[in-house]
């Protein structure tokens, strides 16, 4: 990797340049709130209920805090200054919907509506490439649980699988049509098959001369290199390009405690090293192929960063190849953001969007998922604390 060390990844200078000095302390103080274990699960269902109660002021704090850090802002007009701000420094956004948990057709078809509206929205804005959607924000859980279990449906539950199709089918063409592109996340190894099957439907219909559709590769699981390749197989086969974010994962406690108490083989890698090295085998598969693969390194791991990095410069491909991309979340690893932007590379940052209550449940596990001692929040900390004190000298 000796061409990508020349990318100082510690570089906070270049991490923090977007942030004035007051924005840098209001954030090392969020960090060090939110580097106490403790400190986090109480906040996170307090927060959590006094939005949900609409007590006084709750929704200001949040708002003021938390969701300053990691959202956009609370609608599409609303994160035109977070979406500019980042393009003045060549990073791009891929807008998030965050409203979650929606259970009814009338809720599943506004979601549609939404992401349409965010596609419209980016083809007016060369600075938003990419709209990322859940299929569970546009079916319901158990009709896909059902599908991905090879179930037979009844004939309510068919007419109401076409329902589905026909959403979907509207936000990948509504991408197709005004030259964006739609990412597919990756949910629950229990309904993941449905939402592969149909992904890979879309990408076989929108993903002919460019990459519009992007299915989500969990690489956390231990058959998903090998299904990486398979798809790859699969979209040569049938004539279309296959788009990949490989992301590590985002359900590993929810998918081994499942398969304990239903006493199957957990789908995850047994170590993090398993999990490293299928990520970092994802990248470079899909540099080998990068004609014909369209990839998202959607990673906040330094390694695996730097990797990509490494092997666009040693194999002299273009920095700025439409298929050749890096992306982090708003308000989390600005220093590899950051740096990587400066270094001429394609990356960009996931911002969600959506109302304070709406977006409540992604904020917490913002939270949760990093508060650990050996967590990301640990070195975000660092990093913000080491520009402090840069800045003060």
């Amino acid at each position: 990797m000796k061409e990508a060390n020349k990318i100082n990844f510690s570089n906070t200078e270049i991490a923090f340049k977007n942030k004035s000095d007051q924005e840098l302390k209001k954030a090392y103080q969020l960090f060090k709130m939110m580097n106490k274990s403790w400190f986090v699960n109480l906040g996170s269902k307090l927060g959590t209920l006094a939005v949900k109660w609409n007590l006084p002021f709750s929704k200001v704090i949040v708002k003021n805090t938390i969701f300053e850090q990691f959202c956009g802002g609370t609608t599409l007009l609303n994160s035109q200054p977070t979406i500019d701000k980042l393009a003045q420094y060549n990073v791009v956004s891929l807008l998030d919907y965050g409203a979650e948990g929606k259970t009814t057709e009338e809720a599943y078809n506004r979601t549609m509506n939404e992401n349409i509206k965010a596609l419209e929205f980016a083809s007016t804005n060369p600075s938003i490439p990419v709209v990322t959607t859940k299929i569970t924000g546009l079916a319901r859980f158990e009709l896909l649980e059902k599908i991905s279990a090879g179930a037979s449906l009844s004939a309510e539950e068919e007419q109401e699988y076409s329902h589905v199709l026909k959403r979907i089918d509207a936000i990948c063409a509504s991408a197709s049509k005004n030259n964006t592109s739609i990412f597919i996340d990756a949910e629950e190894t229990w309904i993941q098959d449905a939402i592969d099957s149909i992904t890979n439907l879309m990408m076989s219909r929108y993903n002919k001369e460019k990459v519009s559709v992007f299915n989500t590769f969990q690489m956390y699981r231990h058959d998903r290199l090998a299904f990486l390749k398979k798809s790859y197989e699969e979209a040569n086969k049938q004539g279309y390009l296959l788009g990949a974010k490989l992301v590590r994962g985002a359900y590993m406690e929810k998918e081994r405690a499942r398969a304990e108490e239903m006493g199957y083989d957990s789908p995850i890698n047994p170590t993090k090293q398993a999990t490293d090295e299928q990520f970092n085998q994802g990248v470079r598969f899909c540099v080998d192929h990068y004609e014909t693969i369209a990839l998202c390194n959607a990673t906040h791991n330094l390694e695996s960063s730097a990797l990509l990095a490494s092997l666009i410069q040693d194999k002299n491909l273009p920095k700025d190849h439409p298929h050749l991309n890096f992306c982090q979340l708003y308000g989390m690893s600005d220093n590899l953001t950051f740096n990587l932007a400066a270094e001429g590379f394609n990356v960009g940052k996931y911002v969600v969007y959506g109302q304070v209550e709406e977006v409540v449940p992604y904020l917490v596990r913002r939270a949760q998922e990093n508060s650990s001692v050996t967590g990301d929040m640990s070195r975000e900390l660092e990093l913000y604390s080491e520009e402090i004190k840069r800045r003060s000298i």
